[in-house]
């Protein structure tokens, strides 16, 4: 993610020297300097002197690790922290940050090529301009969409940030499904990417109806009724539900095993509570 969200900026027209990077890989700090032209430090706090934002992106089980030693940086200088460590709550990013304004993201994969789907929470006495800056980095990779509170983050990682493979598995049960009636593999393959890659397009050029979209498609008593009907007898809306139910939960669960959600801790700087 962290690659993507370069490689937007860069391409909307951030300056490649207004980007530093912390990453431990040395083969991983060549390849974004080759490639972006960023500048690349091995120490964490080095990449983030001076800076205005503070991207953390890394997995949920490193945030705590990666961020205590910088507190007190962060405590001192208050850039904004963006963070896009899934699941890992701001009363925790708070605790880890001092008095830094903190914002979280839930982007999905399609960022890599340009076309995700972000999520945003941060508490209400966050101040505008962290907004803005938080709005502006993760708009380089798609539709941002500000969410009313944080519990809401749970259920776009369940949505958008777990759904691209929810639709993979369906265009690969698709197409195994045609290759069982006797169509090419290849083929399968081919048309099966094409057609979900099309009605994607469909969704996103239009105005959003997915219940109009649908129907347009479904002719009274023609094929695709038939197979509609087919998913629907089998129980394909609770199924769906169920399964978002479950990333959900799952979100939840790396709050409580990777955040710092301990009662007896010290609550958040001021400015930094979710005041919901």
């Amino acid at each position: 993610m962290a690659r993507a969200l370069i490689g937007g900026l860069v391409r909307r027209g951030t300056a490649s020297e207004r980007i530093a990077v912390g990453e431990p890989s040395e083969a991983a700090r060549s390849a974004l300097e080759r490639d972006f032209g960023v500048s690349t430090f091995a120490d964490n706090a080095a990449a983030i002197a001076g800076a205005n934002v503070v991207v953390v992106a890394v997995k949920p089980q490193d945030a705590r690790a990666v961020l205590t030693p910088l507190r007190a940086r962060l405590d001192a200088e208050r850039p904004t922290v963006l963070s896009v460590a899934a699941g890992i709550r701001i009363a925790s990013l708070a605790r880890w940050c001092g008095s830094a304004p903190v914002v979280r993201a839930m982007p999905n994969r399609p960022a890599l090529i340009g076309a995700g789907a972000t999520g945003l929470f941060a508490p209400a006495t966050t101040p505008q301009s962290s907004r803005s800056a938080a709005e502006e980095i993760m708009s380089a990779v798609g539709t941002v969409v500000w969410l009313p509170d944080e519990d809401a983050l749970d259920v776009v990682t369940a949505l958008s940030g777990s759904g691209p493979a929810y639709f993979f598995l369906l265009g690969e049960l698709m197409a195994r499904a045609a290759v069982e009636l006797g169509l090419d593999p290849a083929a399968a393959r081919r048309l099966a990417v094409a057609t979900l890659h099309g009605a994607g397009l469909m969704a996103g050029t239009g105005d959003g109806d997915l219940v109009r979209l649908r129907a347009e498609v479904t002719s009274k008593g023609g094929t695709t009724e038939a197979a509609v009907r087919t998913l629907e007898a089998a129980g394909l809306e609770g199924l769906v539900t169920r399964a978002l139910g479950a990333a959900a939960r799952r979100s939840r669960e790396l709050a409580a095993q990777f955040g710092d959600e301990d009662p007896a801790a010290p609550s958040p700087s001021p400015g930094n509570e979710d005041r919901r």
